[in-house]
Formats: C-alpha cells, sequence, structure tokens
C-alpha cells in the first residue's frame, strides 16, 4: 500500500492514458460529424475541408437614452421617424438602450430618437451582447436544422475590438450553402389576401411568433406531389385564427373557387399568402375541408393545416425559419473562405508528419543530452503523454481539431520535454545519494516548473478568453496541456526518475 501511495501520480497518469484511449477508440463512442473512421476525432473545418463565412450583424445601439414609459408605442414612434418596420426597432426599458436593425446613419437614429423624446449619450454601429448571443443561437438552431455537418457559429472581435464578426464554419459544404442560409431573417407569417369595401385588403393572420409556438412538422408531400410543412396551431392562437377566417370570408363558395397562382392574385380573389421577409413564396385557395371545419367550429378542437409551397427546398427552408426561429437582424457578408475536401485530408496528414518529425526531433536531442536509456525514454513516453491526453478530452468534449490546435499539441511537447529536461538535470546534477536528497532537488525543480507554467498561463489567458479565432484553439490547447503537465506528467515522470535513480542504490 505504501508503494501505491507514494506512486498515486504514475497510477493516476495510467488511469488518464487508459480513459484517453477509450474515448479515441472505443466503438459507438463518435460523434455523427466525425471524420476519421480510425478514431474518434473530429476535425474542423481546416482538417477536413468546408466553407466559412465571416459576416457583421446590421444595425446600430444608443445607449443612456433615457426613462422609457411604454416600450411599445416608443418602437412606433421611432419606426415611424425612421420609415421602418416596427420589429426592426428595439427599446429596451431595463438598460434604457434602442436598437434599429436597418441600414440607416448614426444621426439619423439619433434623430429619430430624438424626435420620439429621447436623448441618446452615444450611437454605436453593432448590435448589443443580448443580440449577438440570440443571433448566434438562432443560426446554430437553423444549421443544425439544415443538417450541416460539423458547422459551428461563433463571435471573433477585430483587432480593434469596434466590430464583432459572426464566423459560421461547416465541414464538407460549399460557401453558397451558407450563403442561403445568412441571405435573409426568415420571418414567416400568414397574410389573408380578400375584397373588402370594394378593395383588396391584405391581413396578417398568423405572424411569425404564433407560429413558431406552434408544432411544426417535417416537410411532407401530399398523394398529388405537393409540398408542405404540417402545422398544428395552439390552444390559444387558433380561435382567433378561425375567427379571422370566418370573418374575412373565406368560408364560402367564392373564396373556394377562387384563383390563387402568383398571376392570379386578381379583385374578388380570396388567397392565403405564406410571406417570408415580405416576399410571397406562395399562394393557395382554402381549402374546401378546412373551411367546412372552420365555418362549423371543429378546427378549434383539432387545429391542423398545412403550409404548402412551391418545391421540396422551400418547404425545407419554411420549415427550419419557423422551427428554429428568425433572425434578430439581417447580416452583411463580409468574406468567405472554401478549403476542398482533398485538401483537408492532405493537411491531415501532413499535420500528422509534423508532429511526427516534432517527436522525432525532440528524442534525438534528449538521447544525445543524456546518453541513458532509462532517463530519456521514460521522458519522451510522458511528454507524449500529454498530447495522448489532450486527443482524449479532445475526442470527449468533442473538438473539432484545426491546424491551430495541431500547433498546441506541438507546442505542448515541446514545453513539456523542456520541463522534463530541468527535472533531469536538477536531480542529477550530482549523485543521488538516497531518496531525500532526491525529494529535495525534485521539489526545487517542480518550484522552477510550476513558475514557468504561471507565467505560461497567464500569457495565454486573453488569447483563450477573447474572440480571437484560431488563436484562442492554440491558447486553450496549451493552457489545458501546461495544466495537464504541472499537475499530473511532471510529477509522475519524478516518481518514475525517483524509482530508477534511487534503486540502484
Amino acid at each position: 500500500m505504501s508503494a501505491i501511495r507514494e506512486n498515486w501520480r504514475v497510477g493516476a497518469l495510467v488511469i488518464l492514458l487508459v480513459l484517453s484511449g477509450i474515448a479515441l477508440f472505443a466503438p459507438g463512442m463518435a460523434t455523427p460529424e466525425t471524420r476519421d473512421n480510425t478514431t474518434n476525432l473530429q476535425y474542423g473545418l481546416d482538417l477536413s475541408g468546408g466553407a466559412r463565412v465571416r459576416a457583421t450583424p446590421v444595425g446600430l445601439t444608443a445607449t443612456d437614452i433615457g426613462t422609457v414609459s411604454d416600450a411599445r408605442e416608443a418602437e412606433i414612434s421611432v419606426a415611424d421617424n425612421l420609415d421602418v418596420e416596427t420589429a426592426d426597432v428595439e427599446i429596451y426599458p431595463e438598460t434604457r438602450q434602442a436598437e434599429v436593425y436597418a441600414d440607416i446613419s448614426p444621426e439619423a437614429f439619433r434623430s429619430a430618437l430624438e424626435a420620439a423624446g429621447f436623448q441618446p449619450a452615444d450611437v454605436r454601429q453593432g448590435v448589443t451582447d443580448e443580440t449577438l448571443a440570440r443571433l448566434v443561437d438562432t443560426l446554430q438552431s437553423k444549421i443544425d436544422a439544415t443538417g450541416f455537418q460539423a458547422a459551428t457559429v461563433q463571435t471573433v472581435e477585430s483587432s480593434t475590438s469596434e466590430r464583432t464578426f459572426v464566423v459560421i464554419e461547416a465541414a464538407n459544404s460549399r460557401p453558397d450553402e451558407i450563403r442561403e442560409l445568412l441571405e435573409s431573417r426568415g420571418v414567416v407569417r400568414m397574410v389573408a389576401y380578400y375584397p373588402a369595401d370594394g378593395n383588396q385588403t391584405r391581413t396578417t393572420v398568423l405572424t411569425f411568433e404564433e407560429l413558431r409556438d406552434s408544432q411544426i412538422g417535417l416537410p411532407d408531400t401530399t398523394q398529388q406531389g405537393q409540398h408542405h410543412v404540417p402545422i398544428t396551431l395552439s390552444e390559444e392562437v387558433a380561435p382567433s385564427f378561425a375567427q379571422d377566417m370566418r370573418d374575412y370570408g373565406f368560408t364560402t363558395n367564392q373564396a373556394y373557387s377562387s384563383q390563387c397562382g402568383e398571376a392570379d392574385l386578381q379583385p374578388g380573389n380570396y388567397c392565403l399568402l405564406t410571406v417570408r421577409d415580405n416576399r410571397t413564396v406562395y399562394s393557395a385557395v382554402m381549402a374546401e375541408g378546412l373551411g367546412s371545419q372552420i365555418a362549423t367550429g371543429e378546427f378549434e378542437k383539432d387545429p391542423r393545416f398545412i403550409i404548402t409551397a412551391t418545391n421540396a427546398s422551400e418547404a425545407r427552408q419554411l420549415y427550419v425559419d419557423m422551427r428554429a426561429g428568425s433572425l434578430p437582424t439581417r447580416l452583411t457578408i463580409q468574406d468567405t473562405f472554401f478549403v476542398d475536401p482533398s485538401l483537408g485530408t492532405e493537411f491531415r496528414g501532413r499535420s500528422f508528419l509534423t508532429g511526427l518529425v516534432a517527436v522525432l526531433a525532440v528524442s534525438l536531442v534528449v538521447f544525445f543530452r543524456y546518453g541513458e536509456f532509462k532517463v530519456a525514454f521514460p521522458m519522451l513516453v510522458t511528454a507524449l503523454s500529454e498530447v495522448a491526453i489532450l486527443l482524449g478530452f479532445a475526442a470527449t468534449v468533442p473538438l473539432a481539431l484545426n491546424l491551430s490546435h495541431i500547433a498546441g499539441l506541438i507546442a505542448v511537447i515541446g514545453t513539456g520535454v523542456d520541463d522534463l529536461i530541468i527535472i533531469a538535470d536538477e536531480v542529477m546534477t550530482e549523485e543521488v545519494s538516497s531518496d531525500r536528497v532526491f525529494r529535495n532537488r525534485f521539489r526545487k525543480a517542480l518550484w522552477i516548473i510550476g513558475a514557468a507554467a504561471a507565467t505560461t498561463i497567464i500569457a495565454m489567458s486573453p488569447l483563450a478568453v477573447l474572440s480571437l479565432g484560431d488563436l484562442r484553439g492554440f491558447a486553450i490547447v496549451t493552457i489545458l496541456g501546461v495544466l495537464i503537465g504541472v499537475i499530473i506528467t511532471r510529477p509522475a515522470y519524478g516518481d518514475i526518475l525517483r524509482r530508477l535513480l534511487t534503486d540502484q542504490h
């Protein structure tokens, strides 16, 4: 028991290596996005190929605008002053902030707020952190619903921190596929088109919020091959929708005989329009069966119907928008980046070769330095153990490995061997006469290593915290490697070295 107690760090290292091996190679632990048939590692854009699109949110933020008594009334007033949709203006009474999601100048926004009775302290480009977080969450939901593989959404600040970019990465995808997702906000609503007082009228009968809060089924096709999205309205919405249909005349024979093709929106017709981002994507006549259910009141008991679409792609887009939600603002695409999958595979092979060369170079230096197999071999095994543990961690999270992470792993090998050389040099400066002498020298070496580790962590922390793209991945891997080394691998190597050097006396 005493031997186990004295060498518990070696035992902990072995346990971590076993768990890492399970995470890396055990069947069934790989995620659907895993890019390697041999291991459970997941590869990012650099090593698997795919597209990266960087965009900026459209909007302005006004701070410290003053006391807000009625946010809704203020939003309407500011929107009227700017001649934009009310949905494009947000006012937050708690934080005394206001946002507008439109291409207007800061001066125009300030003037509109002042005309509404506010005195903003500052008007800046960009949206609030809350809106940015909502934007990222919604985009991620849309990406998940669309079926992109190994896709991530994150925010990255510019070098001057004056602008925040939204970066979307998707493996095995092309930039135009991501562009389609970003080009519109995805605000879907149902509009009634009907005659009233001698004129054709358009009235929203189902808002985006009401559709989003409904039960949205998967896109499907009817027996006639018509693409559609099944929907079941909530108990709160169904009665008002049914009443609107009765009030506007959609349950009459004249409504059932209307012509509602794209070219048939003529006076006297009764059509239900599917509108996405203020553009009519489909127009349909009320089915007589649905109209009868609405007329008799049966619809409220089972408020199911279908939203039709022109094709399968349009139906899928409507499903994603209603299910995931609309973007709080539009995005302006700044640049795109594409890595061909074959090139990503080549990068992966070269990354492995680079790591192998680094290990071989370190091995030669260590063996030339000490010339003793029993000192150098455990040193290399311990250093490589850190990499194995980090890879196991990456497979468990899972973390999509990119070139920045590979660079971090190579840095971990270098810093790890540096620390192990410090330990070996410190304890072998003179002959080790006893276990007590070894412990004293080893403790001194650990103080040096701990100070160096603290310096590295402090230096890397800003890169790990700030949204600086690939630099963040490099910093996180380096910090994790340093922590694993200081807590587990360096002390474990000390226990191994103590065993080897003190047993011979």
